[in-house]
């Protein structure tokens, strides 16, 4: 029996709670409540079985419906005594279900450190839940278990997680199949078991035209970069069942040792699916997402700094007042500016678009905060604390972070406003897409003129060097290694080498790959939201950015027609009027049904990875992270994170148990 509603992703259950409602028993009128709910894999079910195991709650019925007497929407309390009796081992399987779901959905490890002096059923929270429920008079357990068998179970607990993963992700891929396209998205790899391992995230438009994103699980990230590409696809294919042909946009935020494996993986994804448009994943600004994926030494120490920086401050919010206070001692003739870099320090400032250039204004304070901090004269701080503030203290005090996040600060400058307005609303979206070219030529100029740009950065880092007592030298395992060689290798020259070129270089190819034509075109499709054609009185939507889609759209031959008439109908606004000012509003309209090609074009724009998602709509990574920070690493699961992030899409313990059972059709009665 579904104690959760049909309807794909209605929250009945999660945040609204409803009545549930049978299926009714006659054929015709079963048809009809499936097509109504829009679900195609339930065509093929008799209208017995969706009477027994498939419910709808009442917020798909008209109120009318509820005053009639008729016998087809009976509650499902009205009627359960109408359902066959289930075997005992039906009813076991699902007690064990229930257990491992409710600690899943809670983030409690079913498994914890066993004990061997432990007797009976008190060894792991899974079987410690067991216990509660059999003490409690649970007849199913009861009829299963007795003082000589209570372990019996044990050895089913890896199959039913198992069991869990396969339903959830058969769940999250159900619903990526039924919207059609999509876009496929991985963040950093993360280590888990002792295995390097991949989170893969998929967008798409649901059919109710909602945006959705959902953790299709891990993948093993572990060997050759070309063999892993291969593997990775092959298992999200074959294993997972994925039509990669519907992927229509891909993106990745990974840095250091990773990004050449990364790389490799999203060029075997173009090779085999040329529509899979290479994008910027919205999860983290865009300079922040240049810098990680670069593979210069200097920039990783200012990354690694900066998460240093962020876990340090976590530790207690008496180091962000010792911070404060650091900034007031640097500024005292400057409070508007002080005032504004605290407030600025109490987020997460070391992930803003212009984070190089706060960290920067914040330096000299942050050094005198973290060496008082470790000097820990009135004995406030633990070992831990002091110890975090030396190792913050040595990084900054290295030339190589100083040059480093100059060099960062100076080029990231050109692309600030470009990628902060590709995080904002769509007008600025829009407006971004135009101004890529200059952003770009501004790029060449600094790289055509390097030796001039350089002698700037370096003078820049010289003087802050002063000024904080550090000394100019080239990190000490470059001159280790070239040392009593004629001639060595000055600071400057190194530096321009070794930091400012390749970092250069870096930003203008990533910029091109990122910001292909096609993916220009496809956000320029932005014109079509109806708030900035009325903005724009005077240009019709570009049609030549919608031909981005020509091969998706339905109909190409009547896309100048419909546009003209798509823009006729939003260039003039009457008086009190507004219009759909964002991607998800425009959707919902109800006469975009009307206009095939442009509801096409907006439903692929909006799987778009460089476009950020509404709240709503982002729940999935933010439970993602919460579950990777939160859980200790040494009960970290990745068949467990999988239904705990995605803990609403709706459990059929019925066809849960019905994969059990395929899982392990040998299995016999516990004896």
């Amino acid at each position: 029996m579904q104690n959760h509603c049909v309807v794909l992703d209605c929250p009945s259950g999660i945040s609204d709670f409803q009545a549930l409602f049978r299926f009714p028993r006659d054929p015709n009128r079963s048809q009809k409540w499936v097509e109504q709910c829009q679900r195609d894999d339930l065509k093929e079910k008799s209208a017995e079985q969706l009477y027994k195991y498939y419910r709808l709650c009442g917020k798909h019925f008209e109120a009318s419906a509820f005053d009639s007497v008729s016998s087809v929407l009976k509650p499902i309390t009205e009627t359960v005594q109408n359902v066959p009796e289930e075997d005992e081992e039906k009813k076991y399987l699902k007690t064990l279900l229930e257990v491992l779901l409710l600690l899943g959905e809670q983030s409690i490890p079913p498994f914890a450190p066993c004990n061997e002096k432990d007797d009976g059923l008190k060894s792991c929270n899974f079987q410690a839940l067991l216990e509660y429920r059999l003490n409690c008079g649970d007849e199913v357990l009861k009829n299963r278990f007795d003082s000589s068998r209570q372990n019996c179970f044990s050895n089913e607990l890896d199959t039913l997680i198992t069991v869990c993963e396969q339903y959830v992700r058969s769940k999250v891929i159900e619903g990526v199949k039924l919207s059609g396209f999509f876009s496929l998205l991985t963040s950093e790899p993360v280590k888990i078991s002792g295995e390097w391992c991949l989170p893969v995230f998929l967008r798409y438009v649901d059919q109710l035209k909602s945006h959705q994103e959902k953790f299709a699980g891990f993948l093993t990230f572990e060997g050759d970069e070309n063999d892993l590409a291969e593997k990775l696809l092959s298992e999200m294919t074959d294993r997972w069942g994925l039509d990669m042909s519907q992927c229509r946009a891909q993106a990745h935020a990974c840095s250091g040792t990773h990004s050449r494996k990364i790389k490799a993986f999203a060029s075997k994804l173009v090779e085999k699916y040329p529509k899979a448009l290479l994008t910027l994943r919205s999860t983290n600004p865009l300079t922040l997402s240049l810098a990680n994926s670069m593979g210069v030494s200097g920039v990783q120490l200012v990354l690694s700094t900066f998460k240093q920086i962020e876990l340090f401050f976590s530790q207690s919010p008496l180091l962000q007042v010792e911070f404060e206070h650091a900034i007031s001692i640097f500024y005292p003739d400057k409070e508007d500016k002080a005032e504004e870099l605290k407030k600025i320090c109490r987020t997460g400032w070391t992930r803003r678009n212009d984070g190089f250039e706060v960290a920067l204004d914040v330096i000299e304070a942050l050094l005198l905060c973290v060496d008082s901090v470790h000097d820990n004269e009135d004995m406030r701080w633990n070992d831990q604390v002091t110890h975090s503030a030396l190792e913050i203290s040595k990084a900054l005090t290295d030339f190589e972070f100083i040059m480093a996040l100059i060099v960062l600060k100076n080029v990231m400058v050109l692309i600030q406003a470009f990628g902060k307005n590709l995080q904002g609303k769509a007008v600025d979206i829009h407006s971004a897409t135009a101004s890529l070219t200059a952003v770009l030529q501004s790029l060449k100029e600094m790289s055509d003129n390097i030796d001039v740009y350089h002698d700037f950065f370096y003078d820049e880092a010289v003087n802050l060097a002063a000024a904080m007592e550090i000394p100019v030298k080239v990190p000490r395992f470059f001159s280790r290694k070239h040392q009593g060689e004629q001639g060595s290798t000055q600071e400057d020259d190194y530096y321009k080498e070794h930091v400012t070129v390749p970092a250069v270089k870096h930003v203008i190819s990533e910029m091109n790959d990122l910001f292909s034509q096609d993916h220009i075109k496809a956000l320029g499709c932005m014109c079509l939201i109806p708030h900035i054609i009325e903005g724009k009185k005077s240009t019709q939507p570009d049609e030549e950015s919608i031909q981005v889609f020509s091969d998706d759209i339905p109909n190409a031959g009547s896309l100048s027609a419909e546009l003209h008439c798509w823009w006729v109908k939003w260039s003039k606004k009457g008086k009190g009027e507004t219009f759909p000012s964002s991607l998800h509003d425009t959707l919902q309209l109800a006469d975009v049904k009307f206009f095939p090609n442009v509801m096409t074009a907006l439903r692929l724009l909006s799987i778009l990875p460089t476009l950020a998602l509404e709240d709503s709509s982002d729940v999935a990574f933010k439970r993602y992270r919460m579950y990777i920070e939160n859980m200790p690493d040494n009960v970290k699961s990745k068949s467990l994170a999988l239904f705990n992030i995605n803990y609403d899409v709706g459990f059929d313990l019925d066809s849960m148990v019905e994969l059990y059972q395929k899982t392990c059709p040998e299995r016999q009665e516990v004896s």
